[in-house]
C-alpha cells in the first residue's frame, strides 16, 4: 500500500475528536483495515507534510440496523489517532 489515498479514506470530525485537536494536538482519520501504523504516520506526513509523533489504531466493529424485518449490519472500520508536533496543524476545509 504505497498509495496514501488509499491508506487515509477521510477524516473523522467528531465532538471528541475536536476536544482531542485543542488539547493533545491528535487528529482521527477513517482509514484502511489493512493499513498498519508505520503505514498511517507516512501517509499523513506525505500528504499534510507534518511530523507525526505517535499513531493509535482502533478497529471499530459494525453496528447492527434496521427496522421490523429489515436488518442489516454496517461494516467494520478502523480508526486512527494521530498526534502531531506541537506547532503542526491539518486545516479541513
Amino acid at each position: 500500500m504505497n498509495n496514501p489515498y488509499k491508506i487515509i479514506r477521510k477524516p473523522l470530525i467528531t465532538e471528541k475528536g475536536t476536544f482531542q485537536t485543542e488539547d493533545n494536538n491528535s487528529y482521527n482519520f477513517l482509514v484502511d483495515l489493512k493499513a498498519n501504523k508505520s503505514e498511517v504516520k507516512q501517509a499523513v506526513e506525505g500528504l499534510f507534510k507534518v511530523k507525526v509523533l505517535s499513531v493509535n489504531t482502533m478497529v471499530r466493529k459494525g453496528k447492527r440496523k434496521g427496522v421490523a424485518y429489515r436488518q442489516y449490519r454496517r461494516s467494520n472500520y478502523k480508526r486512527a489517532v494521530v498526534t502531531l508536533r506541537e506547532g503542526d496543524t491539518i486545516e479541513f476545509i
